[in-house]
């Protein structure tokens, strides 16, 4: 019994210096910070890809099955979509904002590609798409760029972005549940962490 105990304290823990648990979202500079760096680099696939997924908040297998028809219109990049999540059958929305519509308008002219194409194609296999865990090995790679630890952040670091900054200069929780497609308000609540003193922060910032 003491060897097999001594034996089994050698293994180190599968999570041994990573967090456990919900990855904390990018900070804005974080996010300009990884932009200028992704231009720096001319990793034109990576900056539309990371403009996208933070703009559009979606889970990491409803972004990397997107269409070029998703994104792209006959008149050029369109300013809104909706796709259908996988996890629930519903649609929802997002906006492209304007340095993320430049990102994929120089991405689409290297493609060349119709819309019924995978908008982020697999460079390892033909007629497939980059899967969700080359899309998180990609943010490994982006968060280290920048001096973060990749074991802190992960896919969900960016589908949280812009709804915790929302959150955090409204309050509107109905906004956020919306955004990231949830079917229930609790979802929502707890994915972005809310707690009691948040709640009283930004009730101490409403005056009467």
């Amino acid at each position: 019994m003491h060897v097999n105990q001594e034996i089994h304290s050698q293994h180190e823990p599968w999570n041994a210096g990573r967090i456990v648990g919900a990855k904390p979202p990018l900070k804005p500079k974080h996010i300009w910070a990884l932009r200028t760096r992704l231009q720096i680099a001319n990793r034109v696939r990576d900056l539309a890809m990371f403009n996208l997924a933070i703009d559009s908040k979606l889970r990491g297998c409803d972004l990397v099955t997107l269409k070029v028809g998703d994104v792209f219109s006959g008149s050029g990049i369109r300013a809104r979509s909706v796709v259908v999540q996988h996890k629930t059958g519903q649609p929802v929305p997002f906006e492209i904002t304007e340095p993320t519509k430049d990102a994929l308008a120089a991405w689409l002219a290297i493609r060349r590609a119709k819309g019924s194409d995978w908008l982020w194609p697999s460079r390892s296999h033909s007629g497939g798409h980059v899967t969700t865990r080359q899309y998180g090995r990609l943010v490994d790679q982006w968060v280290s760029l920048i001096g973060l630890n990749p074991a802190d952040y992960g896919t969900h670091s960016l589908r949280r972005t812009k709804v915790s900054i929302l959150y955090k200069r409204t309050g509107n929780l109905r906004a956020c549940q919306l955004l990231l497609g949830h079917t229930k308000l609790e979802s929502t609540v707890r994915y972005l962490g809310i707690e009691v003193d948040d709640a009283l922060s930004l009730s101490e910032q409403t005056e009467i």
